[in-house]
């Protein structure tokens, strides 16, 4: 395990509020790291790429397909999108140089989760300065 997929494990995984977590580079749209059994194609990093930097109107009107479910939005602004459908959610926060996404399923608290996405996203942001 590398010492990105650590952190992924360490500051949410282990929360055990989050059920799957990565980041992307946004400098070339791929997968830096996911946690295990998260297994995100390149399509998906597009297409949450894509979320911020194109489509936020329509992600906050109409919601996101993504990995084969569809998620209604409870907020999208330039740095953060809170998805959620009838028993899981998707966060997604961006910062200059990454996109972290985490997911979290049924029996697990959605605010834990976006506060741990959110924490380390400000980790990541602060190292970017």
């Amino acid at each position: 395990m590398n010492q990105i997929q650590s952190l992924l494990n360490d500051c949410l995984i282990r929360t055990k509020h989050v059920e799957h977590a990565a980041i992307i580079k946004l400098k070339d749209e791929t997968v830096w790291a996911s946690t295990l059994g998260f297994n995100l194609q390149p399509q998906h990093a597009l297409l949450l790429s894509s979320a911020f930097f194109k489509n936020l109107l329509h992600v906050r009107r109409e919601g996101l397909y993504f990995k084969e479910k569809h998620y209604k939005c409870v907020r999208a602004d330039e740095c953060s999108i809170y998805l959620k459908n009838e028993d899981s959610g998707l966060i997604a926060v961006k910062t200059d140089s990454y996109i972290l996404v985490a997911t979290y399923s049924e029996g697990m608290y959605p605010s834990v989760c976006v506060e741990a996405l959110e924490k380390l996203a400000e980790y990541f942001r602060d190292k970017e300065n």
